[in-house]
Order: structure tokens, then C-alpha cells, then sequence
């Protein structure tokens, strides 16, 4: 790997481990949040008794986890970069009294394990993140069996993602803030649908698709947004870790502004949009 990549690697890490204690936080909200585009992967996988499952980027588990509680006689390895993240999957499994699976604390563009030792692949949210998505993708296929599946989700336009855009909009208005090269990591990063349909045909893989998937954060309350998008966004938190005390609160008050304004009735239940893509080895 690159060197610049090593090093957008390692500032990842670093960075998904200090947010970790935010995700254990509020993940009920957030695994509810995200659980149609989970449904979605999991009906295109059709994970069978004793398939070989890998979960990449699961972060507290999912949907790995769910898959393993369908599985008899199989596994699920649920890998991310973040050994905090998969402490609160190891809890999260704990919890739910699920065993048939392991965790493994690894990059995507190295993967610890042999060709064509999985039935098939999931990665939700996690594509748009990775340093080197061509590379990522080549290992999945690597280690994926012949004629078995893959699917992954990213995040879908801007314009579709009030949840996001409702905060960062606004901290964009109000601070001058340095533009990331196109190709740098980021949620947006893959919302045109070709994106990652074109990286998995590149890759090899057939019967590509992709489709749209709506959701809802159903946070209630505006408070409950704010508290859930400055815990748990890293862009937002840096980005107001740099803003002076004035700044910081005109900005948490047009968010507020914002969000009371598209939801009049005080129901804070924000949508979403992601891309699921699928294709076959």
C-alpha cells in the first residue's frame, strides 16, 4: 500500500477508536437508523446453514451479527479497523447470547485470510471510508468462493441526506473550512450510483446492481439529533473543535433553526437515502 494511504489508514483507526464510547452511546438509535440497509444486504446474501461469512468494516457488529443468528453450523467473522469498535460488537454478541462468530482487528486492503475461503461478503458504510477502494475491492473478491455474493451500502446523494447535510450545511456556511481533494475518504464520497457498480465490475464480478434504500433517524427531538451527530460524526466534531465558543453556539442554533423548520411538529424523524450494491464472483 501507498504511503499516503498508510497514512489515511492510520488517522482512520485513531480516529474510529476515539469515537468508539459515542457509538456504544447511541447505538440502539444507530443500528435502528440503519437496519433497512442491513435487511437489504442480508436478502441479497441469503446466508445458508454452515456458510462462511465476512463482515468488513462492522464496527459495533452489524450486520454481521444478525446473520450469525440465522446461521446454524456456520460463521461470521466481523472484522473492522477499530479494536474498540469490535470490543462493543463482542458486548453487543454478549448480549444477544450469539457464539458462531470471531472478530478480527484488520485492514480491508490486507486481508488475513485465504483465497476463496468465504460464501459471501457484507460491508455497510464502509466503502466510502477505505484509503484505497480499488485495492479493497480486489481483496474482497480474492477472498471470496467462486460464484458466491457480495453486497455493500454507501450513502446516497447529499440532497437526500438531511441527517447529515441538516449539520454540516451549516458548519460549512459558518466557518471557512479547507476542501478536501474528490477522492479523499468521506460519506459522500460514493453517492453517484455508479461509483462503486463500476469498481465491482473492474473487479470481475457479474450481475452487478445497485438499488436505493430510504430510512429515518428517528431521533424525536431536536436535542437528541444534536447530541447524536456531535457524538458520533467525526467531520462534525473536528470541525467544531475548531470554531471559537460564539461560533459553536450560532452554529448549533441555525442546526436547530434548520431542523425545527423542516420538522414543525417537534417529530424529529430525519431521513436518509443509501446505495446498495451487490455483484457476484
Amino acid at each position: 500500500m501507498e504511503q499516503k494511504f498508510e497514512q489515511i489508514r492510520e488517522q482512520q483507526k485513531e480516529t474510529w477508536n476515539k469515537f468508539s464510547s459515542g457509538w456504544k452511546k447511541w447505538d440502539d438509535l444507530a443500528m435502528e437508523f440503519m437496519k433497512p440497509v442491513g435487511d437489504e444486504i442480508i436478502r441479497l446474501l441469503e446466508p445458508r446453514n454452515g456458510h462462511m461469512v465476512l463482515d468488513i468494516a462492522s464496527g459495533t457488529g452489524e450486520p454481521g451479527l444478525t446473520i450469525a443468528s440465522m446461521l446454524s453450523g456456520g460463521k461470521v467473522i466481523i472484522s473492522d479497523l477499530a479494536e474498540d469498535m469490535l470490543e462493543i460488537a463482542r458486548e453487543n454478541a454478549a448480549k444477544r447470547g450469539i457464539k458462531n462468530f470471531e472478530t478480527h482487528t484488520c485492514d480491508v486492503c490486507e486481508l488475513p485470510f485465504p483465497d476463496n475461503t468465504f460464501d459471501s461478503i457484507s460491508c455497510r458504510f464502509g466503502f466510502m471510508f477505505f484509503p484505497d477502494m480499488t485495492l479493497a475491492v480486489k481483496e474482497m473478491v480474492r477472498v471470496l468462493k467462486p460464484g458466491s455474493r457480495i453486497a455493500s451500502a454507501v450513502w446516497d446523494a447529499p440532497e437526500k441526506n438531511f441527517w447529515v447535510t441538516a449539520t454540516m450545511g451549516t458548519i460549512k456556511k459558518n466557518m471557512d473550512l479547507p476542501s478536501p481533494p474528490p477522492d479523499a475518504p468521506g460519506i459522500f464520497r460514493c453517492a453517484k450510483d455508479d461509483v462503486l457498480s463500476q469498481l465491482f465490475k473492474q473487479a470481475g464480478l457479474k450481475n452487478v446492481s445497485h438499488k436505493e434504500i430510504p430510512g429515518k433517524l428517528n431521533c424525536k427531538t431536536t436535542d437528541v439529533y444534536w447530541n447524536f451527530i456531535t457524538e458520533v460524526a467525526a467531520p462534525v466534531v473536528d470541525a467544531l473543535d475548531k470554531a471559537d465558543d460564539e461560533t459553536r453556539e450560532k452554529i448549533r442554533q441555525e442546526v436547530f433553526q434548520a431542523v425545527k423548520q423542516k420538522y414543525p411538529d417537534g417529530n424529529v424523524n430525519i431521513e436518509s437515502s443509501a446505495l446498495v450494491i451487490y455483484g457476484e464472483k
